[in-house]
């Protein structure tokens, strides 16, 4: 089956910068949209980022637009998601989602799209 895993969590202080990597295997990457999805302590699972199969379209939650950026390496099958200015309110553990769709170049907004997660990574922003 599908195996996606993050990396490029930790800790960080206010307004720095990390960049998560997301791994995948046992897919046709290519055939792949994806998505990036964090989940603070005690609140639910949210949307972050995504990007379409061939990185034509992307999509980014109001609070992330202008300091995150996703990308992707299909010869590498590896997402990327670029952090940059970060605050205390982005400490979560990110998870990767992966959605297979061939013949679609949009993207995944919703959690019930994927079917494919990481086990996620932890980011910590320190004020």
């Amino acid at each position: 089956q599908v195996q996606l895993v993050e990396s490029g969590g930790g800790l960080v202080q206010a307004g720095g910068s990390l960049r998560l990597s997301c791994a995948a295997s046992r897919l046709t990457f290519s055939s792949y949209a994806m998505g990036w999805f964090r989940q603070a302590s005690g609140k639910e699972r949210e949307f972050v980022v995504a990007i379409s199969r061939n990185a034509g379209s992307t999509s980014y939650v109001d609070s992330v637009k202008g300091r995150f950026t996703i990308s992707r390496d299909n010869a590498k099958n590896t997402v990327y998601l670029q952090m940059n200015s970060l605050n205390p309110e982005s400490t979560a553990v990110y998870y990767c989602a992966a959605r297979f769709a061939p013949y679609r170049s949009g993207t995944y907004n919703n959690m019930r799209n994927y079917n494919n997660w990481g086990q996620g990574t932890q980011v910590t922003v320190s004020s």
